[in-house]
């Protein structure tokens, strides 16, 4: 029985992960920054680690493990405009550090989750590219991106110099339930029946749902074809933000109540009240081609898009 590390254990998707792995009957051991007293009884162990940056002590944690998953990040925030450093000393030196450690101890593979931001910050008009493969040169555009890419390049040079297996996954958005952030504000926004100005909106985004994720994650730990690559994940359904919003809609038993208003006027006005960002989000492209990924780890998302939405948002 393989034992997983997975760091990032109290996350969005490392507490999800875990609950997956145990039913599929791995040794799991979750590593999170504190105490997390709702874990006591979740069926693996939980250790508290504190910050993971390069002097994170792993002395111990490590012993016996033959696969970590990698979750764990200083996450990227819209509303956050800080220096390259501070994202560096997490997710670039801290992953460094754990990389290290595992070496010393033994650990055969090291699967680093990433983000399709390290292929460039969208898709569509503004650079002529119309969906990122996993053949195209990294153009990371902010901080968090950038070290989420020098992570990248660490992690291949350690593998070609130590005897450790590296898979990177870039991510495209992960949704699913407990989802935070922007998604979980739309939901809100969607049950309580405000009319939203996106009716216009013609832009594509690849997503990726929690349960798909964790079902390639799990493939990944023991396929022979894994390691050494690098792979862009998404459901194989890109989607429009009207389109996300009846997917939503839908699944809560309403309608979705859209009105146009031409893009111009989202951006004016995004640009005015200090929103770009989230603007941004909500209007432009972000696609992935995966067919990469099913074609080498022979693997399809298991749950379609509509119905991962509809777990999403089941007892919101």
């Amino acid at each position: 029985m393989k034992k997983i590390l997975v760091t990032g254990a109290s996350g969005f998707i490392g507490s999800a992960l875990c609950s997956e792995l145990v039913k599929s009957d791995f040794i799991v051991c979750g590593i999170g920054r504190n105490l997390d007293n709702s874990l006591n009884n979740c069926g693996y162990e939980y250790v508290s680690i504190g910050d993971i940056n390069s002097q994170t002590n792993w002395k111990n944690i490590l012993e016996k493990v033959d696969c970590i998953i990698h979750c764990a990040g200083r996450a990227h925030k819209m509303s956050e405009n800080k220096e390259l450093d501070l994202y560096h000393l997490v997710n670039t030196k801290g992953t460094i550090r754990l990389a290290e450690e595992a070496v010393k101890a033994g650990v055969k593979r090291l699967i680093f989750l990433s983000s399709a931001k390290v292929n460039g910050e969208s898709t569509g008009k503004i650079n002529n590219k119309e969906i990122f493969t996993n053949k195209d040169k990294p153009e990371p555009q902010d901080s968090y991106s950038i070290s989420k890419l020098q992570a990248e390049e660490a992690l291949w040079k350690i593998s070609a110099k130590k005897d450790l297996e590296v898979t990177v996954i870039r991510l495209t958005l992960v949704y699913g339930k407990e989802v935070k952030g922007n998604l979980k504000n739309l939901i809100k926004l969607v049950k309580l029946g405000i009319p939203l100005p996106l009716s216009m909106v013609k832009n594509q985004r690849s997503m990726i749902g929690i349960d798909n994720l964790i079902n390639l994650l799990i493939r990944c730990i023991d396929h022979p074809q894994a390691c050494g690559k690098t792979f862009l994940v998404s459901d194989g359904e890109d989607l429009s933000t009207p389109k996300l919003i009846n997917y939503i809609a839908t699944s809560m038993g309403l309608k979705a109540r859209l009105f146009p208003v031409p893009l111009t006027i989202l951006k004016f006005l995004g640009f005015i009240f200090g929103k770009q960002k989230e603007v941004n989000r909500l209007t432009g492209s972000l696609r992935v081609d995966n067919n990469h990924t099913q074609k080498v780890l022979n693997w399809k998302p298991p749950l379609s898009v509509e119905e991962g939405i509809r777990r999403m948002v089941k007892r919101k």
